[in-house]
């Protein structure tokens, strides 16, 4: 075998190039998990915790730093990040007045726009609340619009709460791995 091709064959078989590209994986989950916190398009903190499963699975669990109990408290900041997703607009929603018709509103129409993309989850959840808040509970145009802007608001609010909490993953993450373990 060439002293060349025996070099690549070492570097590729290496644990070096293992762990490299693992290491490679997870920064580029970590960073595209957290840029996902406040871009709709993509599934911020599933990456995030994808990257946390990816790095104990992979380097061994003993052997990764990170430890089991650090992995089960990514996982409840995941579920609290889902959590908060499902009820913020709703949250906001009710904070400006709106009924309970009008938070059904945002919540159906949250789902439904999980089908249409981005533009869906943006628009879906507001326009649910003004369908339901006029047609459902009867309410004149302004109150309506005032239920409204009150999704939009809990959906800012809730963009903060999940940079936060994915601030929270990726934070916890590195200090289990680095300075704990």
């Amino acid at each position: 075998m060439t002293p060349i091709l025996a070099a690549w064959f070492d570097f590729f078989t290496s644990d070096g190039f293992k762990d490299t590209l693992v290491w490679s994986t997870v920064v580029i989950l970590l960073v595209v998990g957290f840029l996902g916190t406040f871009l709709p398009i993509l599934p911020g903190t599933t990456l995030i915790i994808a990257a946390a499963f990816l790095f104990y699975f992979t380097m061994g669990m003993e052997a990764s730093g990170l430890a089991w109990q650090g992995l089960v408290f990514i996982g409840v900041l995941y579920g609290l990040s889902i959590l908060l997703d499902w009820v913020s607009g709703a949250l906001g929603a009710k904070w400006f007045g709106s009924s309970k018709w009008g938070i059904v509103g945002a919540i159906l129409g949250g789902i439904v726009g999980i089908f249409f993309g981005l533009p869906g989850l943006i628009v879906c959840p507001i326009a649910g609340v003004f369908i339901f808040e006029i047609f459902v509970a009867k309410k004149e145009v302004k109150e309506a619009g005032h239920s409204t802007v009150g999704t939009v608001v809990g959906g800012i609010a809730g963009i903060i709460g999940r940079v936060a909490l994915a601030l929270g993953m990726i934070g916890w993450f590195v200090v289990d791995v680095f300075v704990v373990n």
